[in-house]
């Protein structure tokens, strides 16, 4: 059995996070590591704040807020966005406030450096004399020169999504003040990645298994690859060892250096706190492990090659990614989300109106694994009110109301000589049904909503051609079986609902009168002939209430014109 440690990108904090980021990085993460435990398997599910960098105190100086008070304000509303939605980490923390955080970072600095894959160089770099200081990429606006977007930062464009070299920008401006800056000498380290890529990196991607996505992107950068600074001149970060920094000061290291560092730092700070503070190394140090970041596309780079490098920089035993299954960017009712224009949903104010489970189902039936997808409203309304209601809902309800009215709210006795045909009849003559929870291990999101929703189909065909309903009236017996049947499959039902909808299935699982949790392990992976029963006839059930109440045409129409709203204020 493999040990499986599983992270998902840290999110910056430095304003809210929205459906897009959910899609990106959070849900299928938790959807995968829900599987997981399903089959047994040993997680830990890693993430937490990324809370250094010059767009943090940006932010920070213009809400005129200290930046450990800023991240912190930032770091808890993000984490509500995650209770919301029900996605819940093994560890949750942040790169500021992680005790073992600056102490990794700089063990990372020094042992790249002491193995000679940190380059110094005496370099250029833009300051503002108006404010005094050296100006980190996000301090500086201006013309891309790649593809002459007038409104890129000094580290990508946002138009062609190219890294930036702010000294090649045929116009720049100061962020802070508007002044163009002045070019001025300072030093920095570099991280040699083509010395890492020639050295066994390169060698380790090729050879490796990746979504066709990750493997273009990163096969074209491969190929022109260049050092990349890992220092900054700025105040808010991890400082550069003091015996290291060359007699300079002011340096911290680069976000982009430190952020991926605190996947390992918060868990030493999560095996510390288990009383055990060496087991963190059974998570990184351990061949047995088997390491899969659930990233957005605009983080390959760094989960594919940069961080990687740093861990193949540091020699074994460190494990390197075994998967980064990264997904294309969601999009929101035929734009792109932005929360300075207001193209976005408020998550708190949405789910006060609507299902967080069933907004987490949507999501994961409209996740974009291989392209890019979108939320709209009216999507989400098929599917809580087509999908959801209709099939998963309304096959529950028919199932124990009426066993509820004519059966005293017990499961019924299925006759031995009942058992074969009736097994035949749900397992191999209604339709054809799958593992939902084997297509969430293997990351294929969308088709294990899919796949859900089949099973849901496959018995209400075999309720609808038994009729139960009709038998009551002439041979109850055989009524009471289908029934009881019926009810194994709600049972199978609940643990493919756990996942995508945990609070949802165990509803129904408390429904079918069952202790403990929907969630389990399961003794098996999917029915089969002979061997899929577990209810007790005569058992109680419980009480029958709605799972999926439907949305109004009314409701949606509200939300689009909210959306509207925003954009236009």
């Amino acid at each position: 059995m493999a040990r499986h440690l599983v992270t998902s990108a840290l999110p910056y904090a430095n304003g809210p996070i929205h459906f897009g980021h959910v899609t990106g990085a959070y849900l299928p993460a938790d959807l995968h590591v829900r599987a997981l435990r399903q089959r047994g398997e040993e997680v830990l599910y890693v993430c937490g704040a990324d809370e250094h960098g010059v767009a943090i105190t940006i932010g920070a100086e213009k809400d005129k807020v200290p930046y450990p008070e800023y991240v912190a304000r930032w770091r808890d509303e993000i984490k509500q966005t995650f209770d919301a939605f029900d996605i819940r980490f093994d560890v949750w923390s942040g790169t500021s406030i992680c005790p073992e955080h600056a102490a990794t970072s700089q063990e990372f600095f020094r042992v790249l450096d002491g193995k000679g894959y940190l380059q110094v160089k005496q370099t250029e770099q833009l300051y503002c004399e108006h404010d005094r200081m050296f100006l980190a990429d996000r301090y500086i606006v201006g013309t891309c020169h790649e593809c002459g977007h007038e409104e890129a930062r000094g580290d990508e464009c946002p138009k062609c999504g190219q890294w930036l070299d702010p000294l090649r920008m045929p116009k720049t401006a100061c962020k802070v003040c508007g002044n163009a800056p002045v070019r001025r000498s300072t030093t920095h380290w570099y991280l040699d990645l083509p010395k890492l890529r020639d050295e066994g990196l390169g060698r380790w991607f090729a050879d490796h298994a990746w979504k066709p996505n990750v493997r273009a992107f990163v096969g074209n950068m491969l190929e022109d690859l260049q050092p990349r600074p890992i220092t900054r001149d700025m105040g808010w970060g991890v400082p550069v060892p003091v015996d290291l920094a060359r007699g300079e000061s002011g340096k911290v290291l680069y976000v982009w250096f430190d952020a991926p560092i605190g996947y390992i730092s918060f868990t030493k700070e999560w095996a510390r706190s288990q009383g055990r503070p060496d087991e963190w190394r059974r998570w990184w140090q351990d061949a047995g492990t088997r390491l899969v970041h659930f990233i957005g596309k605009d983080n390959i780079p760094f989960h594919c090659v940069v961080f990687p490098a740093m861990l193949f920089g540091m020699g074994e035993p460190w494990i390197l990614p075994t998967d980064v299954p990264a997904n294309e960017f969601y999009n929101l009712q035929g734009g792109k989300f932005s929360t300075s224009k207001g193209w976005t949903v408020p998550v708190a104010e949405f789910m006060g109106k609507f299902d967080a489970q069933a907004t987490r189902f949507h999501l994961a039936a409209s996740m974009p694994e291989n392209s890019d997808s979108e939320w709209r409203f009216e999507d989400f309304q098929t599917t809580n009110n087509s999908l959801l209601a209709d099939v998963v809902g309304n096959l529950a309800q028919r199932v124990l109301r009426f066993l509820e009215k004519n059966f005293d709210g017990r499961v019924p006795e299925v006759p031995a000589h009942l058992v074969e045909e009736l097994d035949r009849a749900i397992l191999e003559e209604c339709g054809a049904f799958g593992d939902p929870i084997e297509e969430l291990l293997q990351t294929r999101f969308r088709r294990a909503a899919e796949v859900f929703i089949q099973n849901g189909r496959v018995a209400n065909v075999y309720i609808d051609r038994l009729a139960p309903w009709a038998l009551k009236k002439t041979d109850p017996v055989r009524c009471g079986a289908v029934l009881a049947t019926a009810c194994e499959w709600l049972v199978w039902m609940a643990r493919w609902m756990a996942p995508f909808m945990p609070k949802k299935a165990q509803a129904l699982w408390e429904q079918l009168g069952l202790a403990g949790r929907a969630d389990e392990v399961m003794a098996q992976a999917m029915p089969s002939m002979g061997a899929w029963r577990t209810l007790t006839a005569g058992a109680k059930l419980g009480t029958p209430i709605g799972l999926f109440p439907k949305i109004e045409d009314a409701a949606i129409a509200a939300e689009i014109e909210a959306l509207k709203a925003r954009a236009r204020t």
